[in-house]
């Protein structure tokens, strides 16, 4: 009959279903939605009555083709940012911009950097791969041996252990989501499988872990239980579909999903199998959780379940009051995202948030509800839970946990405040 709706449609409403204005997930999918709520959407810019022109770019022809893209000017200010060491400029990290990204995928020229000694500028065609230690037969493997290899693809997070730390101090720092929680991409994931090159070289029944060895100036050294590596890690050679890039490790990289990037031991030269750890620098001084009684967790290496809204987000300004879109991103070390629950009060009521598909397991998942901003001042936060059960803590639940001093695998609960202006800033919640 015509004029009667969906199934489906009829259940919804657009009452709020949490406090301060939180939205059914499902309205953004029915066109009933954008009716009922003609007059809280923002208007088309322009006078639609005004006669039709043609902008100057409609009346020349464009640009040339060129060999390799690249972005629009206008979109020049999309950019890393960039933290280094006093010590040295080559020493530090750059964060990718999530407020300014959508999808799942982060563009390989924003993912975020994590660097120890600066990134090496290797020749592939005198680069190879050794696996040696306890194995029956030392292997060796150039560029083109590897590439002569079946290929197998995954899509997968990469997040430093060190991502969000600047929410640990004692004041929240006034910073853009990027800025403040960006050591954390995804992509496709393209290599070898590293259980193949293992079971060619013979592994030693005694043997339990596998020590990667990076060709850079740092000589990043980490250990790595040999049962991971036999599971589902990468010998990566590509990133979303093309070779990885130098800061991503060029010419070939460890990739070891969902666990802490520190793993992931890029300019990848030497493999050792073992039977014990390496006890290395960057997994006994460093990269170990610290807890309140002074000792230290060792080989913590999953990271846990989280979630971050970067829309609105820090530095951003609401232009009024009307119905916008809370978007954000969730990830779990331990497997697939469950769900997603948003507030837009501070934490006194929660909403589950709709999750766009497909949900993969140790991959970024985008989460998206609609809200109608009533202008008054708003706290919005976002908790993940994983297939597993993992709920995403509170921040004070994280600090009580691991006291003061620890920096890594912060995974707690995020908060923005709206003012009444629009102004968006990082709070503590």
């Amino acid at each position: 009959m015509a004029g009667t709706k969906n199934p489906s449609e009829q259940a919804l409403t657009t009452e709020p279903v949490a406090g301060n204005g939180l939205l059914d997930r499902r309205l953004f999918l029915t066109q009933s939605f954008i009716l009922a709520g003609a007059g809280s959407l923002p208007a088309v810019a322009g006078d639609i009555t005004a006669p039709l022109t043609f902008p100057e770019w409609m009346t020349r022809p464009g640009a040339p083709l060129s060999g390799y893209g690249s972005p629009s000017r206008h979109e020049l200010g999309v950019v890393r940012t960039t933290l280094s060491t006093p010590l040295s400029a080559a020493i530090g990290a750059s964060s990718t911009p999530l407020e300014s990204l959508q999808g799942r995928i982060t563009p390989n020229g924003l993912h975020f950097e994590r660097h120890h000694s600066g990134i090496p500028d290797i020749d592939p065609a005198h680069h190879a791969l050794k696996i040696h230690g306890d194995v029956a037969r030392p292997l060796a493997f150039s560029m083109n041996n590897l590439l002569r290899y079946p290929m197998t693809s995954g899509f997968y997070f990469l997040e430093c252990s060190g991502n969000g730390f600047l929410n640990l101090t004692e004041q929240p720092i006034d910073g853009t989501c990027g800025a403040l929680n960006g050591l954390i991409s995804c992509s496709e994931w393209t290599g070898v499988k590293l259980s193949v090159l293992l079971e060619e070289a013979g592994i030693d029944p005694e043997a339990t872990w596998l020590i990667a060895e990076g060709a850079d100036g740092a000589s990043l050294v980490r250990s790595i239980p040999l049962a991971k590596a036999m599971d589902d890690v990468l010998i990566a050679l590509f990133q979303n579909g093309e070779r990885i890039r130098p800061e991503q490790g060029y010419p070939m990289r460890l990739f070891v999903p969902g666990w802490e990037g520190n793993l992931s031991v890029k300019w990848l030269h030497r493999l050792k199998v073992s039977r014990q750890p390496a006890q290395s620098r960057s997994e006994t001084a460093t990269y170990t959780d610290l807890m309140p009684d002074g000792r230290a967790e060792q080989f913590t290496f999953t990271m846990g379940v989280k979630s971050v809204i970067t829309h609105p987000s820090g530095k951003m300004t609401l232009p009024d009051p009307g119905t916008y879109e809370i978007t954000g991103i969730a990830w779990s070390g331990h497997g697939a995202i469950a769900g997603v629950q948003v507030s837009a009060d501070g934490g006194a009521s929660w909403a589950d948030a709709a999750l766009d598909e497909p949900i993969l397991p140790k991959c970024v998942c985008r989460f998206r509800i609609p809200w109608r901003w009533s202008g008054q001042p708003a706290t919005l936060m976002s908790r993940a839970i994983d297939d597993q059960g993992n709920v995403q803590p509170a921040r004070a639940a994280f600090r009580k946990r691991y006291g003061q001093s620890n920096m890594y695998h912060f995974n707690g609960v995020l908060a923005w405040a709206v003012a009444a202006d629009g102004r968006v800033s990082n709070v503590y919640a």
